[in-house]
């Protein structure tokens, strides 16, 4: 029998992103996943008040961090694993594949030469199928690609935290347009995250809901099988990497996307200060 555990989720309408905090029970460990700096776009100013939330949470149950897992290298908001691990303490982890990205997007950055293109920004890097445990409770890492080549989804006893592979059934699927990623691999990896048992609780990190309903994140596998609108059962590949490709050329890049990804290529640090002692986050012209 899977160990029990509690699941608390935090909705940022802002990038409408869902961190979760995973644990077995108050003064346990636990495990924060896909967390939020908050971001002002028009004057570069951050803030914490969704990464306190979070602290605060930990701090009235009573637990210990063991994880800040990130699920892949955001394109939607910036990370605030380094501002909560200071808090908090705990170890900053993505998969191994981060590697892949840093080495897509050091270019189009022209990060300093001292950037190192082997994840070591991160505490640890997962292999696929890893396992590891969050406390009592037991866990594994999935490479899930697609998305990005770094996608990564955990699962935790009877849940599984599916980052941008799976949104809720009504909302679909997540973009493959990004640099490395690819529609044909990420119906596979889908496939592979509805093989799971069918009562296992699936959580998604972002809900843009259709109107007449608002935000939820906790659905099943065997919802996404039947009702998924994108990629439910009886829906070839074919079809799929069709509609995505059409519906992924219509799509804006995330409002976010040219600060967040250069910060969590980072593991959510910002870049070095110039001479100056200021940080400064580049916006290259013209490249997407």
């Amino acid at each position: 029998m899977p160990t029990p555990i509690q699941v608390e989720g935090f909705f940022d309408p802002a990038t409408a992103t869902v961190s979760y905090v995973v644990y077995e029970r108050a003064d346990g460990e636990c495990a924060i996943i896909d967390s939020v700096l908050d971001y002002d776009p028009r004057s570069a100013r951050t803030s914490t008040a969704s990464a306190d939330r979070i602290a605060e949470f930990v701090h009235a149950r009573g637990l210990g961090v063991r994880w800040l897992l990130e699920t892949h290298v955001h394109a939607d908001h910036l990370s605030a694993a380094p501002y909560l691990q200071r808090k908090l303490g705990g170890t900053i982890a993505i998969g191994q594949c981060v590697s892949e990205v840093q080495h897509v997007f050091r270019p189009i950055y022209n990060l300093e030469p001292e950037f190192r293109l082997d994840g070591s920004q991160f505490g640890h890097l997962f292999q696929p199928g890893e396992q590891f445990s969050i406390g009592k409770l037991r866990a594994q890492a999935l490479h899930v690609p697609g998305h990005t080549p770094a996608d990564m989804a955990y699962v935790v006893e009877d849940a599984v935290f599916v980052g941008d592979t799976l949104f809720m059934p009504d909302v679909g699927t997540a973009r493959c347009d990004f640099p490395g990623g690819n529609a044909q691999t990420l119906y596979a990896s889908i496939r592979t995250l509805l093989d799971l048992p069918g009562e296992t609780r699936m959580f998604v990190c972002h809900d843009y809901p259709p109107e007449g309903r608002g935000p939820a994140w906790e659905t099943s596998v065997a919802q996404q099988r039947r009702a998924n609108i994108h990629v439910r059962d009886g829906v070839a590949q074919s079809d799929f990497v069709a509609m995505r490709t059409r519906r992924d050329a219509t799509l804006p890049l995330p409002a976010l996307m040219l600060p967040a990804i250069q910060v969590n290529l980072r593991a959510g640090h910002p870049p070095p200060p110039d001479s100056n002692g200021t940080r400064y986050l580049k916006i290259p012209m013209n490249v997407f």
